[in-house]
């Protein structure tokens, strides 16, 4: 037996739903700015729209998201590198280690004030002990 769609009692398309949440959520736009980029392309909806929406689609689409990410970190594609970069907080000289996925995505940082072996172990085994275990 398959599962009911969530759309099924809403006039408005899937994707145009998909559309209106992703923009709200993935970019710094208020409510407005997405009814108002929406509006530019014909799709007359209000703010509010986007709002319900948001409330009622966003925890579905985090799922999805969320799953589409485990089952990447499970494929062989997926890699990651330690990045390092010098770093002045308060006129004195830092490290930032930084974990970046092969998508560009920073996925942890650390900021230590040593640039030493033990630094860069503690970071590795946070990571992979973070990267083991994904959320």
């Amino acid at each position: 037996m398959t599962k009911p769609s969530p759309f099924k009692w809403f006039k408005t398309s899937p994707e145009i739903i998909r559309l209106a949440v992703m923009l709200y959520v993935r970019f710094p736009l208020s409510l407005r700015n997405v009814e108002n980029l929406l509006h530019e392309r014909g799709i007359d909806i209000c703010h509010e729209t986007v709002r319900f929406w948001w409330l009622r689609f966003g925890p579905m689409f985090a799922a999805e998201i969320r799953k589409r990410r485990v089952q990447g970190l499970k494929s062989s594609r997926w890699r990651w590198h330690l990045d390092e970069v010098f770093v002045k907080i308060n006129g004195k000289q830092h490290y930032l280690w930084r974990a970046v996925d092969h998508e560009g995505e920073v996925l942890e940082s650390f900021v230590t004030k040593r640039r030493d072996k033990k630094a860069a172990l503690k970071f590795l085994w946070k990571q992979c002990v973070s990267t083991a275990n994904p959320r």
